[in-house]
C-alpha cells in the first residue's frame, strides 16, 4: 500500500458512530474557536444588539453584571473589570502605590506581560525559577530572593494548575508581602476547594479570546476580597476620576466595553461545562499516549497540587533534543502546536539590564527547550486526540537521533 504524508486514524481506517459518517481526520488546529462560538452565535447577537441599542458602551450595566459574576464564580467578594489581562496586573500594582526602589518577584516562565506591568509602575524585577512539573514559581526560590525591598510576589497559575498557594501566603504573610495571583490561564482553577482569584490579595485574569473564557478581544478583570483594594481598582481604572473631572490620583484608561462583557455573559454559564470537556481531554491524552508506549519519549502533565487543573495549555516534556524536529513533523501533519515559551524572560533582550547569566534559573531553561503544547480545546473529539498521538508515535518510529 502506497504511504501518504496525509496518514488517518487506523491507517485511512474508516468510522462511522451512528449512521453518520465521521470523515478521517488529516489535522488538527491548535484551537478552533469558531466550534465554540457558533453555537451561541444567536444568543451573542442578541446581546450586543442589545448593548447598541442602548448606547452604553463603555461600563455599563453588562460589565455589572459580569464583575458580579465572575466574584461569585471565583469565590471573591469583588471584581472590577478593565481592557485586558495586562492592565489587571498594572493596575493591581498600581493600587497598592508599587514603584520605584520596590522589588516584585515573578516567575521568568510565563507570558511577557507578569514581568512588564513590574517594569512599567517602576519597580525592580526578580526573577525566581519554576518547579520542574507544575511549571509553576517555586516557592523555596522566591524565600531566598527575598529583601528588604520585596513589596510583592506574582505566582503564575501557569496553564491551568494553581501555584503552591499555602507556601506562598505563609512566605509573603511572614515577610509582610502582597500575594497577586497572575490567573489569566486559570479561571475556575482550584487549591484545595478555594477557586484562584480567592487566593491572594488580589487575582488577575485574561479574557483574551484564547482563554478558557474568551472573549471577542481584548478585556481583563482583577477580583479580591478586600473591599479596600476593589475601591482603588476602580478609582484608577479611570484615570483616577471620583466624581466626573475631578482626579483623586494618577490613573490609566482601562475601561472593560459593555460589548466585551455582553459577550461573556453568554459565555460564562457554559464554562463549567467547558472545563470538564477539557478535564477529559487530558485523561484521554494520558490513555492515548500510555496505549502507544510513549512513555520513555515524552513527560506527560503533572498534577501535583490537591484541586483541580482546567487545561488551559497541555504541555508535554520532549526528551533527547526531539522537541523542536517533532514540532515540525506535527506541522507537517496539519497538527497545531506551540511552544510556551521558547525564550524566558529573564533571557529576553529588554531585560539583559537585569543581569541573569544562562544557568542562573536552571529548571526554567529547561523547560524552554523541551516543552510543547498540544491541543486541548474543548471541542476537541477522541478522533482528533487520537490523529494527535498517532502523528507523535510515528514520529519516533523513525526519528533519528536528536543531539
Amino acid at each position: 500500500m502506497a504511504m501518504s504524508n496525509e496518514v488517518t486514524i487506523s491507517d485511512g481506517l474508516e468510522y462511522a458512530t451512528g449512521s453518520t459518517y465521521c470523515p478521517p481526520v488529516t489535522g488538527v488546529p491548535l484551537f478552533d474557536i469558531q466550534r465554540q462560538m457558533a453555537p451561541l452565535r444567536s444568543e451573542i447577537d442578541a446581546a450586543t444588539a442589545s448593548v447598541f441599542d442602548s448606547g452604553q458602551f463603555i461600563l455599563g450595566p453588562e460589565v455589572k453584571t459580569l464583575e458580579s459574576r465572575i466574584a461569585k464564580f471565583c469565590n471573591s467578594n469583588f471584581a472590577v473589570g478593565c481592557a485586558s489581562g495586562s492592565d489587571a496586573l498594572l493596575l493591581a500594582l498600581m493600587a497598592a502605590d508599587i514603584g520605584v526602589g520596590d522589588e516584585v518577584i515573578v516567575p521568568s516562565y510565563t507570558f511577557f506581560s507578569t514581568a512588564s506591568a513590574v517594569t512599567r509602575v517602576g519597580a525592580k524585577i526578580v526573577f525566581a525559577d519554576i518547579e520542574p512539573k507544575t511549571f509553576n514559581i517555586d516557592p523555596t526560590d522566591v524565600a531566598r530572593r527575598i529583601t528588604n525591598k520585596t513589596k510583592a510576589i506574582i505566582p503564575v497559575h501557569l496553564f491551568g494548575q494553581c501555584a503552591d498557594m499555602n507556601t506562598l501566603c505563609n512566605i509573603a504573610h511572614g515577610n509582610d508581602l502582597l500575594l497577586i495571583e497572575d490567573a489569566a490561564q486559570a479561571i475556575g482553577a482550584e487549591y484545595q476547594g478555594r477557586r484562584a482569584g480567592s487566593l491572594g490579595d488580589m487575582g488577575c485574569f485574561s479574557f483574551y479570546p484564547t482563554k478558557n473564557l474568551g472573549g471577542p478581544g481584548d478585556s481583563g478583570m482583577v477580583t479580591s476580597s478586600d473591599e479596600r483594594w476593589a475601591d482603588r481598582l476602580s478609582l484608577l481604572r479611570v484615570h483616577g476620576m471620583r466624581p466626573r473631572y475631578y482626579h483623586q490620583a494618577i490613573g490609566i484608561n482601562s475601561r472593560l466595553d459593555s460589548l466585551q462583557a455582553a459577550v461573556l455573559n453568554v459565555k460564562l454559564p457554559h464554562l463549567e461545562k467547558w472545563t470538564e470537556m477539557r478535564i477529559k481531554n487530558a485523561l484521554k491524552y494520558n490513555q492515548l499516549f500510555g496505549a502507544a508506549g510513549l512513555a520513555g519519549r515524552l513527560e506527560l502533565p503533572t498534577v501535583e497540587i490537591v484541586g483541580r487543573h482546567v487545561w488551559n495549555q497541555y504541555v508535554i516534556r520532549v526528551a533527547g533534543g526531539h522537541r523542536d524536529a517533532l514540532r515540525n513533523y506535527l506541522k507537517e501533519a496539519k497538527v497545531g502546536t506551540e511552544i510556551y515559551y521558547p525564550v524566558p524572560l529573564h533571557r529576553q533582550a529588554c531585560f539583559s539590564d537585569l543581569d541573569y547569566p544562562n544557568g542562573s534559573l536552571p529548571e526554567t531553561e529547561k523547560a524552554a527547550i523541551v516543552t510543547l503544547a498540544l491541543p486541548i480545546f474543548p471541542e476537541i473529539t477522541d478522533e482528533e486526540q487520537q490523529y494527535v498521538v498517532q502523528k507523535i508515535a510515528a514520529y519516533f518510529e523513525s526519528a533519528p537521533q536528536v543531539n
